[in-house]
């Protein structure tokens, strides 16, 4: 088997995984009488990411070969979410916030880092074969959204998406990848026996990256975009199917299958990735991230004027540009991340990179945007305009967004020189 095709395997089920749980919670959430409490559920995992990632990129550069870590990330997230759906189902109509949130971020806490591990894998494996990265990983990273719009699919179509099977699937999905990421190419680690500082030592040397100015913007923007990355995942199917309280659209095609009408945001990703090796050669990253985060405003502000009957076209184009906004920032991201840094140091700044957005970022955004949403939605007066109110939440988040992009234009300092 090549290594491209074992790569395709590996980034199938890594985010299979997430895509059993990541877009559904929400309404299983809603369905328990935690909907006031979803931001918690989605922020965690920015909670997590401030420290697990970057932790788990230096146990990788300096102990544990990455590989191996990836499978024991993976095997503990399963274990811990299949625990997720045996406390659901045992608690069904009576279900504790402290005793499923608990559950929940153990499992969290243990996927997150798998993201930046599985990016490390391929980069090392794509290398050690002589291929370029830029090139080479975006149609592999492509199938990782397949296995993402599998599950969410499994999850609509099976009738789970409201129910804690959708962990189980996961739980199940997890432990799988823990057994084949063992199957990996060898990843390096620096076990140099010369005498380091503590912060080498540490494999700390990323954070010096804040030192060079260009890197110390890319990273802050980084986790100013990063707020945008949670909002729609854990808050779209609710929108949409809060529209089913109206009679006119209770049995609409949007209502019904919330689920899989989000996966189309996934679908424009999986062609927006082959884009990206094009956009980075011949406009350089402070284009291409001006394009993800004007695509952010768009996604935010057709949400706003959507609806499942005339502007059901504004729904469809919201998922549409979902591609451009998410895979235009996270994957040309990483491969900056990776071009613009010194090998040893190289997974703890992927470590860092993902602390800043799935960190910082989001848990700062999920945290805000929940205020934003009970404030709007879930705590109005009885009688109050649902629907309205999370038209109200869209306009807000698309108005912040446009804010990061224009300060980003001003103060990102990039010089791109076109690849001939």
């Amino acid at each position: 088997m090549s290594i491209k095709v074992k790569l395709t395997i590996l980034n199938f089920l890594e985010f299979a995984v997430w895509g059993a749980y990541l877009i559904s919670m929400g309404l299983y959430l809603g369905s328990e009488g935690l909907g006031p409490n979803i931001g918690w559920f989605y922020s965690v995992q920015g909670f997590v990411s401030l420290c697990m990632p970057a932790l788990m990129g230096i146990v990788a550069d300096k102990w544990i070969q990455a590989q191996r870590l990836l499978g024991l990330c993976h095997a503990l997230a399963g274990l811990f979410m299949l625990a997720v759906c045996y406390y659901g189902l045992s608690a069904a109509g009576n279900i504790s916030f402290a005793s499923l949130f608990t559950l929940y971020t153990l499992s969290i806490a243990f996927f997150m880092p798998t993201i930046a591990l599985t990016n490390s894998v391929a980069y090392n494996a794509l290398e050690k074969e002589g291929l370029d990265t830029v090139k080479a990983f975006p149609p592999i990273r492509v199938w990782g959204t397949v296995g993402f719009i599998c599950s969410m699919w499994a999850v609509n179509l099976l009738g789970i998406k409201s129910t804690p099977y959708q962990f189980a699937l996961s739980g199940v999905l997890s432990l799988l990848m823990a057994i084949y990421s063992l199957t990996m190419p060898s990843c390096p680690t620096n076990q140099s026996a010369e005498k380091k500082s503590l912060v080498e030592a540490l494999g700390l040397r990323a954070f010096a990256l804040f030192k060079n100015y260009r890197m110390a913007v890319f990273f802050i923007f980084s986790m100013l975009l990063g707020a945008c990355l949670q909002i729609t995942n854990g808050y779209a199917t609710s929108y949409l199917e809060a529209w089913g309280k109206l009679p006119e659209y209770a049995d609409s095609m949007m209502v019904k299958y919330s689920v899989i009408i989000t996966s189309i945001s996934q679908m424009s990703e999986t062609l927006c990735i082959l884009l990206i090796p094009f956009f980075l050669s011949r406009f350089g990253i402070k284009k291409v991230m001006l394009m993800s985060m004007f695509a952010w405003v768009l996604r935010y502000f057709f949400f706003a004027i959507g609806n499942p009957g005339s502007g059901f076209v504004f729904i469809i184009l919201s998922m549409i540009v979902y591609g451009i906004a998410f895979d235009f920032f996270n994957i040309s991201g990483s491969l900056f991340v990776d071009k613009e840094t010194d090998l040893d140091i190289r997974n703890s700044a992927q470590g860092l990179f993902m602390m800043m957005t799935n960190g910082f970022g989001a848990t700062i955004g999920m945290l805000s945007a929940q205020m934003v949403v009970n404030n709007h939605v879930f705590n109005m007066p009885e009688g109050g305009n649902a629907l309205s109110g999370w038209q109200t939440c869209w306009y807000i988040f698309a108005a912040y967004a446009l804010v990061v992009a224009i300060l980003f234009a001003i103060l990102f300092r990039y010089k791109h020189v076109r690849d001939k």
